[in-house]
């Protein structure tokens, strides 16, 4: 019997493969967030197949999101990723990425880790939403726009609720998995 997905994962294979093995599972580790942010941010407007087609250029581009990399990148380095047609060359999301390592370090003084600091928001559980219909799936919520308030305050860029809210169904903290998928069961069941 064929495994029953998220009907928005089924225009490719490597949307298939990204939503069998990442999506929705609950990441942790700075590095790992911060390179989910730069990517989720450079989606906002575009498909998701479109990131995925380019995501080894970013980590190529972007020194594997190593975030103190990032945060040191000078006018010569904005200038090459402008120039790589490998990844989006959108000046704003650029240098929004570069901004957001420099908060990121930030944050890493005040909270410890960056990971810690996003999953504050929930203390560290998954908000497991069980959705029925995919239609129902909400372009943000309450936690969406109170994360990304407060990133924007800290000085976070191309931070606003929409994106949080795909963020945080990336990387685990929101579970919006539909009920009859393969995955909403696996990953309920890794919380027992």
């Amino acid at each position: 019997m064929e495994k029953q997905r998220c009907k928005w994962c089924q225009s490719s294979e490597k949307m298939i493969h990204y939503h069998d093995s990442f999506w929705g599972n609950p990441l942790h580790g700075d590095q790992e967030l911060f390179a989910k942010l730069v990517l989720d941010m450079n989606q906002a407007g575009l498909s998701w197949n479109t990131i995925l087609n380019k995501q080894e250029n970013f980590y190529a581009a972007f020194d594997d999101f190593d975030i103190a990399k990032v945060a040191s990148y000078d006018d010569d380095k904005f200038n090459a990723l402008m120039n790589n047609a490998g990844i989006i060359r959108n000046r704003l999301k650029i240098a929004a990425a570069i901004n957001n390592a420099q908060k990121v370090l930030e944050v890493q003084k005040e909270f410890g880790s960056f990971d810690t600091y996003i999953w504050s928001f929930t203390a560290g559980k998954v908000l497991q939403h069980h959705i029925i219909d995919e239609s129902e799936i909400p372009a943000t919520n309450d936690l969406s726009d109170k994360m990304s308030k407060d990133m924007k305050k800290r000085g976070f860029k191309f931070t606003g609720s929409t994106v949080i809210y795909a963020y945080l169904q990336a990387i685990g903290v929101i579970n919006d998995h539909a009920e009859s998928c393969f995955r909403q069961a696996e990953l309920i069941g890794d919380e027992d």
